[in-house]
């Protein structure tokens, strides 16, 4: 997660991005690093709920097919893999993502890794 701000930036929902982060971690720590994308998005749904947290699941955008795995609070996207390593193309697809929505901030989540470091995106004002 970047903390390179400047002076006089403000985090995005620096309150619901810690709750969602700290989710994420306890997904993390209860699935390791190998399990299926679809098993970390279930666990992630469970804590979702049970933190009474508004999220929508699986939410499709656009005419290309484009499906993004959670959006909480109407405010953050959550994009899951279970990679070995990201690319710019995963990257990008979080962008194109934020710049379709009109979304401000997404995280981007690669649980393959031995330490969970969720990517926070912000979306690029054009």
């Amino acid at each position: 997660m970047s903390t390179n701000n400047k002076v006089g930036e403000k985090v995005l929902y620096p309150e619901l991005s810690y709750q969602i982060t700290g989710l994420l971690f306890s997904v993390h720590n209860e699935l390791g690093p190998y399990a299926k994308e679809k098993q970390y998005g279930n666990l992630i749904e469970e804590k979702l709920k049970e933190s009474s947290l508004p999220y929508e699941r699986e939410v499709g955008i656009g005419d290309g097919g484009n499906i993004l795995d959670f959006v909480v609070d109407k405010k953050i996207i959550l994009e899951l893999k279970a990679v070995r390593v990201l690319t710019r193309g995963h990257y990008r697809q979080i962008q194109n993502y934020l710049q379709q929505t009109k979304l401000d901030l997404g995280l981007l989540i690669n649980f393959r890794n031995k330490y969970l470091k969720p990517s926070r995106i912000i979306r690029i004002h054009s």
